[in-house]
């Protein structure tokens, strides 16, 4: 196994996929000769030509709208937006093409491409290059939405992105790309789309979190551990459309206790989803209110303040104990 960072994983699933399936292609704004914009596409274009890894204009519904008919001849594009706040461009294609021609021919045509998107804050980035926008990906139906936390999983849930019939909306967490380094098996791996993990058992409370949020939930559930005794289970959602119900319930019907962590908005956020089901389906069990902590109701701060918007270990653990003294 070899010691990666995630941008240098994702660069693994690549270009394995790209070796495996010649109807895999990779097409975007710089991904080719200047080889991404965090280099996550390094070395493909030298490897693969200017076929399989295609440098487009800077048009993002001209990307998606392509793959699209791309898809429907048989290839397997993997789309690249810069950044997550650049894909609005063509959300116009997503939710009225890439999301619906599986339901639109009763079956006959299926949309299997990937669109990767580096998302959330804590790079001290400028506007429209910080927000969590995945909210609006989850509520629309057709699409699978998947966001990994470590650069083990990202490989491996990219890799079976690529291979999934159906759209993925791939979020990466950028604030993580180079944060750390993690053993990343050389043959092949993939993980089931919709399944969640358990990161940490535990048996007092549950912390459920996903992408970037989960250094600092891993980081509160090790203090909680420390300075209070407490055994803190957390769970990584990994996709969060489909939603993994069972291992969340499971483990908030063993706990009696939840906090819920997310860097987008609270209003409307994913963590007033997966409320609602913990509530739907293990409220007899709760002992406590369930507690969010997540980013504000405001836009994503200039970089000067985004320390003071990101969730920290300080605030989940605040909530931890309240919800723990309840």
């Amino acid at each position: 196994m070899a010691l990666l960072n995630m941008v240098k994983a994702l660069n693994l699933a690549l270009r394995q996929s790209l070796a495996d399936d010649d109807d895999v292609v990779i097409m975007g704004e710089d991904v080719g000769q200047d080889e991404g914009v965090f280099r996550v596409t390094e070395g493909l274009l030298a490897r693969f030509g200017p076929d399989r890894v295609i440098d487009t204009p800077l048009a993002e519904a001209g990307i998606v709208g392509c793959a699209v008919g791309m898809c429907l001849y048989g290839l397997r594009p993997i789309c690249e937006m810069q950044f997550s706040g650049f894909a609005y461009q063509a959300f116009h294609q997503i939710e009225g093409h890439v999301c619906r021609y599986r339901n639109r021919t009763r079956g006959r045509y299926r949309v299997p491409m990937v669109i990767r998107m580096p998302y959330g804050g804590g790079i001290r980035a400028i506007e429209h290059h910080s927000e969590s926008r995945e909210a609006i990906y989850a509520h629309t139906p057709g699409l699978k939405m998947v966001i990994p936390s470590t650069p083990r999983n990202a490989r491996a849930l990219l890799a079976a992105s690529i291979s999934d019939p159906d759209p993925v909306i791939f979020f990466e967490p950028k604030a993580v790309y180079r944060a750390f380094k993690e053993e990343v098996p050389d043959d092949a791996e993939t993980l089931p789309i919709g399944q969640a993990q358990v990161a940490r058992a535990g048996q007092d409370i549950t912390l459920i979190a996903y992408g970037a949020m989960m250094r600092p939930t891993l980081e509160a559930a090790e203090d909680l551990a420390d300075q209070d005794g407490v055994s803190a289970e957390v769970i990584d959602l990994l996709t969060v459309s489909p939603l993994d119900t069972e291992t969340i319930t499971a483990s908030v019907a063993r706990t009696g206790r939840a906090v819920v962590i997310h860097e987008a908005p609270r209003t409307c956020g994913l963590g007033a989803e997966v409320v609602a089901r913990i509530v739907e389906n293990s409220l007899e069990y709760l002992e406590a209110p369930i507690r969010r902590v997540t980013g504000y109701d405001v836009h994503f701060p200039y970089f000067a303040r985004e320390r003071a918007y990101l969730p920290n270990a300080e605030r989940i653990i605040h909530a931890a104990r309240e919800t723990l003294e309840f």
